[in-house]
């Protein structure tokens, strides 16, 4: 099961395994911080792509259709593919405000559109 989650929400053991699937390190958030398990930056969007979008929500359907063309030539997804399988509970942890309209929330559609597993 795949969850998705603030990395500034409070940690819980049903979270399984911790993802940051953003491409810069959380503000406040400590390297050693058990918020976090593992980093995969690469599967974020790319830097023109996240600048371009600024979480400016009249550009979702286009930062969402972007990315998704990202995610589809890139390789490091099969590494977070291969993750997933291997543990029951992953949560894929973002450091945005808006729950909606965000990298992680596109990434998951990709992920179910994949079988992950």
């Amino acid at each position: 099961m795949i969850k998705l989650k603030r990395v500034y929400d409070e940690f819980d053991i049903t979270d399984g395994v911790r993802i940051l699937v953003d491409r810069l390190w959380p503000r406040g958030i400590r390297r050693n911080s058990r918020n976090i398990d593992l980093w995969l930056k690469d599967v974020a969007p790319s830097d023109d792509l996240r600048k371009w979008f600024a979480h400016d929500t009249s550009k979702w359907g286009e930062f969402r259709k972007r990315y998704l063309k990202e995610l589809h030539d890139n390789k490091a997804v099969q590494k977070l593919i291969d993750i997933i399988n291997a543990n029951n509970e992953v949560t894929l942890v973002y450091s945005t405000k808006d729950t909606k309209h965000n990298q992680a929330v596109v990434l998951l559609e990709f992920l179910k559109r994949k079988n992950y597993k």
